[in-house]
């Protein structure tokens, strides 16, 4: 896992790598602390890809867990994706009323994710 710091006051994370490193509460902890410790920012950025499918199927309750802990630990975390794909009205809702919030979104791109991060408090 690697991380590339951007934002207006360097303090946002992008973590970059190939693989799905959030697949529970355990391993989205485990990137708060890897994020924490390498680049001491609260804001994080995580490609869609980098999160298991499961999160995105609301019924598994493993979305509520994972984000539960970004919000317990007090970071803010866009997912960038593509989310076109997903036709469930519960998933939708779900990601409109996240983005109406001031902690978690979900944005298309890095540079709306960067803005949007940027401009939170």
């Amino acid at each position: 896992m690697e991380y590339k710091k951007l934002g207006k006051q360097n303090d946002i994370a992008l973590v970059i790598t190939d693989k799905a490193i959030i697949k529970d509460a355990q391993s989205a902890l485990d990137v708060i602390a890897s994020v924490q410790y390498e680049t001491n920012c609260d804001k994080l950025i995580i490609y869609k890809s980098c999160i298991a499918d499961e999160f995105f199927a609301l019924s598994t309750g493993i979305a509520g867990e994972i984000l539960q802990k970004f919000i317990n630990y007090r970071k803010k975390v866009a997912i960038v994706g593509d989310y076109s794909k997903y036709t469930s009205k519960p998933l939708k809702d779900f990601i409109f009323e996240s983005n109406k919030g001031n902690s978690i979104y979900f944005l298309p791109s890095i540079d709306e994710a960067v803005l949007k991060l940027d401009s939170s408090e």
